[in-house]
């Protein structure tokens, strides 16, 4: 316990300044490489920045609030015209389907299932 162990100047038993060239050797060899190695092409999956395209998340909370609200006015709708015109199931009923066909609709245009005309003058005067 107090005699001198030759392995207490290294752990393995090796000389500092061979681990030393060593290192020297590696970083140099990690320089060349970086050097040689092509640019990383940026990650598409990172949004360091801004983009028109809304998130999956946001468009897929869009779509499903667009269809909901559809249908809840349908309802609405009809149930007020039930209670205004007498009606009592069919104004529901019928303005109900209208408002689930109108979310559905909605939905389409939204995800752009529906190519969108341009119906604005182009400026050709014609």
């Amino acid at each position: 316990m107090t005699g001198k162990d030759p392995r207490d100047e290294t752990e393995t038993g090796r000389d500092p300044a061979a681990d030393s060239d060593l290192s020297a050797r590696l970083k140099r060899l990690e320089t060349q490489i970086d050097r040689k190695r092509p640019p990383a092409a940026p990650d598409p999956s990172s949004r360091s920045g801004r983009t028109d395209q809304p998130s999956p998340l946001g468009q897929a909370m869009r779509l499903s609030t667009e269809f909901v609200a559809g249908v809840l006015a349908g309802g609405l709708l009809g149930w007020g015209c039930d209670q205004l015109l007498g009606t009592k199931p069919w104004g529901l009923i019928v303005l109900l389907v209208l408002g689930f066909a109108a979310g559905v609709y909605n939905v389409m245009r939204v995800s752009g299932f529906f190519r969108v005309t341009d119906t604005k003058n182009d400026g050709t005067g014609t």
